[in-house]
């Protein structure tokens, strides 16, 4: 059996909790090796609070020391809660910009997969993702799978993979969609968003070496056109009872299609489903 490290940052809200326990359903049977991360925000502070407080202990050290604290509490509580699975947990405290502070650990523990919460607020039909979600798609080069706020764990049976008009199949980086699809024994739907219903070339061909690549799953090929993305997709994973929706993310491209700007300055996105970032 293969161990698999899997980061888990958490800021001790229920959102990040609620994705902590996703993993725990997710991963059951596996070997795996669980970092559960917080960082606490340095640029929250001056420098000279940073230096002295009135007990001649550093906000530094106060704020890691509570961060130490309920770090222990949570895997305590993991540990009680998973009994008799092959996991193992590490707490980890950082102290730094967040996205730095999960590169360093990504390497440093050699990370396979990150599991995240939304990080913001659920509205009446969309999950608006916080900046700190955002940020981990666009710059930390590691799969990651987003949960959203509230999400119940259902075993995916029915997985989605998302191909943009400019994507074409690669077999780099599809182990964590591969890895579900046979755990699960999940069928696979297979949907390519375009702007027009012309096929090309070079889509006939990825169409031919995904039929050979997924030959043991149980999949199909969907394609929708001139739609929004973001609507294509909401749409297909109601009407298909789709369970987890996996896909590609390229700078520039899918990722500025795919999470579009609101009023509130923050990046939105109406996922109803866990999304699962897979990277090249």
């Amino acid at each position: 059996m293969i161990m698999k490290n899997i980061l888990l940052p958490t800021d001790f809200s229920k959102n990040s909790r609620n994705a902590i326990s996703y993993a725990m359903e997710l991963f059951k049977n596996e070997l795996c090796t669980f970092y559960v991360l917080n960082v606490q925000k340095a640029t929250g502070y001056t420098t000279d609070d940073l230096i002295v407080s009135p007990a001649n202990r550093s906000i530094h050290q106060t704020v890691t020391s509570q961060s130490k604290e309920k770090l222990k509490m949570v895997i305590e509580a993991l540990e009680k809660e998973t009994i008799g699975e092959n996991y193992s947990f590490h707490p980890l405290t950082d102290y730094d910009v967040f996205t730095d502070a999960i590169k360093q650990t990504v390497t440093s523990k050699n990370i396979d997969l990150i599991v995240m919460g939304t990080n913001g607020a659920t509205g009446a039909k969309e999950v608006i993702f916080g900046s700190n979600t955002v940020n981990v798609i666009r710059y930390v080069e590691c799969p990651i799978l987003v949960i959203p706020q509230e999400y119940v764990f259902a075993t995916p049976k029915k997985i989605l993979y998302t191909l943009d008009d400019n994507d074409h199949f690669s077999t780099e980086g599809i182990i964590p969609l591969t890895d579900l699809l046979i755990k699960f024994k999940a069928s696979l739907k297979i949907l390519k968003i375009k702007e027009d219903d012309t096929i090309t070339v070079s889509e006939f061909d990825d169409k031919k070496q995904m039929n050979h690549f997924f030959k043991d799953v149980n999949h199909t090929f969907h394609m929708i056109t001139n739609v929004p993305i973001t609507l294509a997709i909401d749409s297909f994973v109601q009407i298909m009872g789709v369970d987890l929706n996996a896909l590609y993310v390229h700078k520039e491209t899918f990722l500025d299609r795919f999470f579009q700007r609101s009023d509130t300055s923050k990046l939105s996105y109406g996922t109803r489903v866990p999304l699962l970032i897979l990277r090249k």
